[in-house]
């Protein structure tokens, strides 16, 4: 089954907290993809992506790019998987269809947006009823995330 991490942002914004996780999932080898609602959000992202920090570079793409196959990080709106990652970002309330093709998922949503936490809990009822190994991060007053169940 697949490991499927829940991350309960209190303490900051996607912005904030996505790019600190993409870098240790690109240190630890995998191939990530991650998966938005919008165009407009895989965008902002992208462009952030280049300039969130002064030291830090995170190769990635979106799925409209020529070389979508190559990325280690693929940022799209679509439910597809052109980079082969083994580990799949769902944010801004992109939800998962079928997990099974990933060692890892991770499920990032904003606690001030009650859709998306709403959504949070009825994609962890589906997922436990599947029988997939669910974790649930929240962040703590010093951003740092803490396992709570």
């Amino acid at each position: 089954m697949t490991e499927v991490l829940f991350y309960h942002m209190t303490e900051s914004k996607l912005e904030d907290a996505l790019p600190p996780l993409l870098e240790k999932s690109i240190e630890r080898g995998w191939r990530v993809s991650v998966q938005f609602s919008n165009a407009d959000r895989r965008d902002g992202m992208d462009a952030h992506l280049w300039t969130f920090r002064a030291d830090s570079f995170l190769p990635h793409a979106t799925e409209e790019a020529e070389t979508r196959e190559a990325e280690p990080i693929l940022l799209s709106v679509a439910d597809t998987n052109p980079n082969a990652s083994s580990v799949r970002f769902y944010v801004d309330g992109a939800a998962p269809q079928d997990v099974g093709g990933y060692e890892r998922v991770v499920l990032m949503f904003d606690g001030y947006e009650e859709m998306e936490v709403g959504a949070a809990r009825a994609q962890w009822k589906r997922l436990k009823e599947e029988g997939h190994a669910l974790t649930y991060w929240q962040q703590s007053s010093d951003r740092r995330w803490q396992r709570k169940a």
